[in-house]
């Protein structure tokens, strides 16, 4: 699972540079909230798929106990609260969607996480460590959800360059 990168490296450089030289700054704040305006679906869709994910188990076996999960959250909506936006139009300009780590809980490690995104995830049953379980997701539901958005996101950003570089001229 990697972090999405929304950004024409090049072109919002230059952008930026420009932005700088004018001394722009109400024009690089709207182009910075146009950038996360942009940004914002392929938020709220990843957070959407990771809540709505199947997560399979092999299921209880006959003459097998179950019990409380030793967890208070849910796994899912965790992931899904801790998705980030972050937007630079600095020296590095463009935006990245990200799972930050310092939003998830403490027993949710950031390697649980990139085992649901690779669709298998192996875990103690209810915190017992002699005792393991496999449970089975849909593989890649970050990198699906990133393709789909590409073409609207890479369309956005162009049309948040043009509109910068006309007002800049």
């Amino acid at each position: 699972m990697q972090n999405v990168r929304l950004l024409n490296t090049g072109s919002l450089l230059e952008l930026s540079r420009r932005l700088r030289a004018a001394g722009g700054e109400n024009i690089r704040q709207s182009m910075h909230r146009r950038i996360r305006r942009a940004a914002e679906p392929l938020k709220s869709d990843l957070q959407g798929s990771i809540r709505g994910l199947d997560i399979r188990g092999e299921g209880r076996r006959p003459g097998k106990r179950g019990g409380p999960s030793p967890t208070t959250r849910p796994l899912r909506a965790s992931i899904a609260d801790a998705i980030r936006i972050s937007v630079r139009t600095g020296a590095s300009p463009g935006a990245t969607v990200w799972i930050d780590r310092g939003r998830l809980p403490a027993d949710i490690p950031m390697g649980l996480v990139n085992r649901i995104h690779d669709g298998r995830v192996r875990h103690p049953v209810f915190g017992n460590r002699r005792r393991w379980t496999q449970q089975n997701a849909s593989p890649l539901w970050w990198d699906r959800v990133v393709r789909a958005h590409q073409p609207r996101i890479n369309r956005e950003i162009e049309r948040i360059v043009d509109d910068v570089r006309r007002r800049l001229e």
